[in-house]
């Protein structure tokens, strides 16, 4: 990975590049998609394709990230395999190391996934 690292505007940096909350999103982002790819593929979803979105939060509640991931399977995917599928995103939320830390830390972290 080659990027430039800044301090955001809103608290007096230049903002040209990327912030610390950023890269720390795209560590939970990528933990996490990437255990959800290895749950698809070892249980034999025919995936087409796998997106994700993510987004973070800091408020007085703490810092949040929602992660939205959308699976599109194959037509001749089964109903099970759609379920299973369905299941894996609470399989990859929890077995994200990166995630696991996030989340001792006081982080809340949400999944909002869909199967199409």
């Amino acid at each position: 990975m080659d990027t430039n690292i800044a301090i955001p505007k809103a608290l007096g940096g230049s903002g040209d590049g990327t912030d610390p909350k950023e890269l720390l999103v795209s560590a939970a982002t990528t933990c996490y998609i990437t255990t959800l790819a290895y749950l698809l593929e070892t249980r034999k979803i025919p995936v087409v394709e796998l997106t994700i979105h993510s987004d973070a939060t800091i408020s007085e509640q703490g810092f949040h990230i929602n992660h939205h991931p959308q699976i599109n399977v194959s037509v001749d995917a089964t109903e099970k395999q759609v379920q299973s599928a369905e299941r894996a995103f609470d399989g990859a939320d929890k077995s994200c190391d990166v995630g696991n830390l996030l989340k001792s830390g006081g982080v809340t972290i949400k999944v909002f996934g869909k199967v199409m």
